[in-house]
């Protein structure tokens, strides 16, 4: 299969893995790769026209981007929005007295919130990593891609596995409930997943809009929906700089504790990064490539066992 090159000169330093790592569901990830040698990334997704691999190598001022599969120009369209060319670091000034984000924002000047395009497939992704452990959802991902996705066009065996695109929403639909559960998603995540596939249309439709708190709000009208999983999409799909993840187990106390050295709820650090509106996610983004986190004692949370009739809160 033939592939299609484009370059893209962005004018400043671009490292993909850098703007897109965030998007890799765990090391093992069927949809996406990255060889640290050459700094690549490989990513398998899903577009209007269809299936696609793309594949990332940054240079001296320049990414060469290529693309296998019909999807193939519709991405290399979009390889500036995701590397986030749409998004500006225009009005935010870390406070002096927030020392950890000013040393962030020092070493990761490059660093951008990338913009995917893909909605409902953003929507899947934080339904199944909803309420659960990072290493529970990576797993679960990974082995529902395995079986009902696809194997991506072109070059698709890297890092030493098949790539994989996710499943297209008509096929997330016909996932049997006891798969789902194999993978150890229970209904209510589930249902999730299922619902946005019934309203992937509606969903990609949301690129259309300029109002981020629109954008939030047609999300969170899907059942199931609240405010974690609408962030989780907008940081993602509409490259939404200010979609700070409220309602996380971690990351209020995480960026409250890197600013100030102290431990608050959603609503205390709500309080605490308001001067930041319009780039609260860069916030929460470069404290995590800071590695700054709350001190964690006694041992790991384990992974939590769900049945079908599980109940938890709304995020």
């Amino acid at each position: 299969m033939s592939s299609v090159v484009r370059v893209w000169r962005p004018g400043r330093v671009v490292d993909p893995q850098s703007v897109i790592g965030g998007l890799r569901k765990g090391p093992g990830d069927p949809a996406y790769v990255f060889d640290p040698v050459r700094r690549t990334v490989w990513r398998a997704t899903r577009t209007p026209e269809g299936a696609v691999l793309l594949r990332l190598t940054p240079y001296a001022g320049f990414v060469e981007a290529e693309a296998w599969g019909p999807g193939a120009e519709w991405a290399l369209d979009g390889v500036p929005e995701l590397l986030g060319d749409r998004d500006s670091w225009d009005g935010f000034e870390p406070l002096p007295e927030h020392r950890v984000l000013v040393d962030a924002a020092r070493r990761f000047p490059h660093v951008r919130v990338p913009r995917t395009r893909a909605v409902f497939e953003a929507m899947a992704a934080a339904g199944i990593e909803q309420v659960v452990t990072g290493k529970e959802a990576f797993r679960a991902w990974r082995l529902l891609l395995r079986e009902y996705g696809e194997p991506a066009p072109g070059p698709n065996q890297q890092g030493g596995r098949v790539m994989m695109v996710p499943p297209a929403p008509e096929e997330w639909r016909l996932i049997p409930s006891w798969q789902w559960l194999r993978a150890g998603v229970e209904g209510r995540r589930s249902r999730v997943v299922v619902t946005a596939a019934t309203r992937a249309h509606a969903l990609e439709r949301t690129l259309a809009l300029s109002d981020s708190a629109e954008i939030e709000r047609r999300l969170r009208s899907l059942p199931g929906v609240g405010v974690w999983t609408a962030a989780e999409v907008r940081q993602r799909a509409h490259g939404d700089a200010d979609a700070f993840s409220f309602a996380d187990y971690h990351v209020s106390r995480n960026v409250s504790y890197a600013l100030i050295g102290e431990e608050l709820d959603d609503d205390g650090c709500a309080e605490l990064i308001e001067p930041y509106r319009g780039h609260r996610f860069r916030v929460q983004r470069l404290i995590e490539l800071a590695g700054i986190g709350h001190p964690r004692f006694g041992p790991r949370k384990a992974l939590p066992t769900h049945t079908p009739g599980a109940t938890h809160r709304l995020r």
